[in-house]
């Protein structure tokens, strides 16, 4: 199948996202509110967390192995990313808009974050890990590295109890797309 990635690229800067429902068929969909991931001085995370980044146990790295952090992704009971929007993200990676924040112990992939990148919005579209504490040591290492490239947004769409714990906060929808639309001409370049 053929997609229109500057299409796909135009929904996702309109504050819409892909998902698959339950019975596989894919679509866009909105939300009358947005979580964020705080790029100031609210992002927080356990203390216990700072133990394991001071012991340097695991190392970071930007798409090494995309497919294998899509796969860790979508590997769960219930998920919404189907067949086809594997393939999407996939044609996203190769345009360079899709990206995988890896955290690796040794050569095993721990844990990562999916995300599309537009200009000064990563868009989170979802995390795995295989080892404790992976997936979180990863989110610490991307806002880092968000700060420093000075992006706008780290949107993670929807609230849940472990997004919480790192300060994400919900805001309406006409905020957030003032604030998408502040993001989108901001010149920044996640790689």
């Amino acid at each position: 199948m053929e997609y229109d990635i500057a299409a796909i690229i135009q929904g996702y800067a309109q504050g819409y996202f892909l998902m698959a429902d339950d019975y596989g068929g894919l679509g866009w969909y909105g939300s009358r509110d947005r979580t964020l991931i705080p790029l100031d001085d609210r992002f927080r995370y356990p203390k216990s967390l700072q133990r394991v980044l001071n012991q340097e146990r695991f190392t970071v790295a930007i798409n090494r192995d995309f497919p294998a952090v899509v796969a860790g992704c979508a590997n769960r009971e219930t998920t919404w990313i189907s067949g086809e929007l594997k393939e999407i993200y996939q044609l996203l990676y190769q345009h360079g808009y899709a990206f995988s924040f890896e955290t690796w112990q040794g050569d095993e992939l721990a844990g990562g974050i999916l995300g599309i990148a537009i200009a000064g919005a990563f868009i989170g579209e979802s995390m795995f890990y295989r080892i404790p504490e992976g997936s979180k040591v990863a989110m610490v290492k991307l806002v880092e590295r968000l700060r420093q490239k000075q992006f706008v947004l780290f949107d993670a769409q929807m609230m849940n109890p472990h997004l919480a714990r790192f300060g994400a906060y919900r805001i309406r929808d006409k905020e957030y797309q003032a604030l998408l639309q502040k993001a989108l001409k901001s010149p920044c370049n996640f790689k």
